[in-house]
């Protein structure tokens, strides 16, 4: 990886790098690239982001809402909220979408704990935009956010969304197992042979391999991390077997990436592990980090 970046409980770190700690202090919760810019959240209020070789610039603030997640894309950056709100960041200012307040299906979302359901996660490529409610499922907008509709049953309790450019698969990390849709969320499969416990937080893709996250639960236990081929052509194994003890915690979501061949996890006890072959050997990357909120990499 030619960069990954550790967002924390305390500050912004650069893993592959010998660099003084950015927004030490702050809890940085969400991360994303674009083709110009590194994009952050800082304590799930500000967003902040740094052009190619310049200086942090703040970008924006909500007020009202916590900003769980950012999507880069060729209309402007998304921001998934708290309250399962989205707003689009444009000339300084953070503006509501108010398609996504019409999606249908909308008075549904829910939470187990009786609270208001959050955006999550988001992702985009060739086939839309794919948005993460928890728990709500995964609206789908296919004109840039001007409209929106619903795809998977809220109740698979998804925790995080990710589109694949290369084979078209949508695949979300949910409360059972990985979900893979072949036509866009039009209908989907659970894969979860292998795991030893159907929850999963996270998801990410390396070439022709997959990676989930997997626990015994939302507070997790004996969470592990785990790969199978894409094309489902066999179950998933555990990564790092008899190299270390089950995981702290959940793997969490957006804690899981992949760039090329390449692969990295970050865990709350503030260790990153990465590695270099699509998951077949893992080096210890990182140590005595606070605790990982996000990882990012390019």
């Amino acid at each position: 990886m030619e960069l990954l970046l550790a967002g924390t409980a305390d500050g912004l770190h650069r893993v592959n790098e010998m660099a003084p700690v950015e927004f030490p202090g702050r809890r940085v919760t969400a991360l994303a690239f674009d083709a110009a810019h590194l994009w952050a959240v800082a304590d799930q209020q500000e967003i902040w982001r740094r052009p190619a070789g310049d200086k942090w610039m703040r970008a924006g603030s909500m007020s009202d809402q916590r900003a769980n997640c950012l999507l880069p894309t060729p209309d402007g950056l998304l921001v998934g909220a708290s309250e399962a709100h989205l707003a689009r960041l444009e000339g300084g200012h953070l503006d509501p979408l108010g398609s996504f307040e019409e999606v249908e299906g909308r008075s549904d979302w829910y939470t187990p704990w009786g609270g208001p359901p959050d955006v999550r996660s988001m992702s985009t490529g060739p086939k839309g935009i794919f948005v993460n409610v928890h728990v709500g499922g995964i609206p789908r907008s296919t004109d840039g956010g001007a409209t929106w509709e619903p795809t998977i049953d809220i109740d698979a309790d998804v925790h995080q969304v990710l589109t694949d450019t290369v084979s078209g698969l949508v695949l979300a990390a949910c409360a059972k197992g990985l979900a893979v849709s072949q036509d866009a969320g039009g209908s989907w499969d659970y894969r979860s042979d292998g795991l030893h416990a159907d929850y999963s937080r996270a998801v990410a893709v390396a070439g022709d391999v997959v990676f989930v996250s997997a626990s015994t639960g939302p507070r997790g236990g004996r969470a592990a991390v785990y790969r199978a081929p894409l094309d489902g052509s066999a179950p998933f194994e555990p990564c790092m077997a008899g190299r270390t003890a089950w995981l702290r915690g959940n793997i969490d979501s957006h804690c899981l990436v992949a760039v090329g061949d390449e692969a990295a996890f970050g865990t709350e006890d503030g260790r990153v592990f990465t590695t270099r072959d699509r998951g077949e050997t893992w080096e210890e990357a990182a140590v005595n980090l606070p605790a990982v909120t996000c990882l990012a990499a390019k």
